[in-house]
């Protein structure tokens, strides 16, 4: 099984590069397994939507650096996606890997009759979140439903991909939150090791049309 892990964060040492490592570690106890890092900040990707890309859009050649990017997914049997939460929702540098990257006509397309269909061969999908705010500030404020919702399935599914899992470790700042960082790094390994799993179970998000599970 071949993972290939999406990760944005610009400094190294911090928590989400911590929660990055833990989770290859817990790749790594599986035999068989291989995984491949995309260092967006480390890599230099320009998340911009570029005149090449609208061109791309209305049927001229693919950009040749988003050509790479789409050999690394079809090369892949899990996708994995580690960031932290700015302003809830993913950093602007992952964003425009989502923008650039999923492009229509290899990941969707929509027919004459405007319905629209998912390209993409479905495979395990994973969100690793990391927050400074407190659960109770994401679920009073419908921030967690939100984010699994253009993700999950306004992104992810719409794409063909329904087997996805989200994962947020939440209110880890500051010398206080210390020993749940360290619980973090321990679920982030675990994950790292069911997520890759031949024994792991579809999480599949819909049935038929695209909805959230209750």
């Amino acid at each position: 099984m071949h993972t290939l892990i999406i990760f944005a964060h610009p400094v190294e040492g911090t928590f989400p590069h911590a929660v990055l490592q833990a989770f290859v570690r817990g790749i790594e106890d599986n035999p068989g397994t291989t995984a491949e890092i995309v260092d967006l900040h480390q890599e230099g990707f320009d998340p911009r939507f570029t005149q090449a890309d609208h061109a791309h859009f209305w049927g001229e050649p693919l950009p040749t650096e988003i050509a790479v990017e789409h050999a690394r997914v079809d090369r892949s049997d899990a996708l994995v996606f580690i960031f932290p939460v700015y302003w809830w929702g993913m950093p602007a540098l992952m964003k425009g890997w989502l923008d650039r990257v999923l492009t229509g006509g290899w990941a969707w397309s929509v027919d004459p009759q405007a319905t629209s269909r998912g390209l993409l061969k479905n495979r395990p999908t994973l969100i690793l979140a990391t927050g400074g705010s407190r659960k109770a500030t994401y679920e009073k404020y419908g921030y967690d439903n939100a984010m699994k919702a253009q993700l999950e399935v306004g992104t992810f599914a719409y794409c063909g991909l329904t087997d996805v899992e989200s994962h947020y470790f939440l209110d880890v700042e500051g010398e206080a939150n210390a020993e749940r960082r360290h619980l973090y790094l321990k679920t982030a390994e675990n994950l790292g090791r069911a997520f890759t799993s031949p024994d792991r179970t579809s999480k599949c998000i819909h049935q038929g049309s695209v909805r959230l599970s209750g």
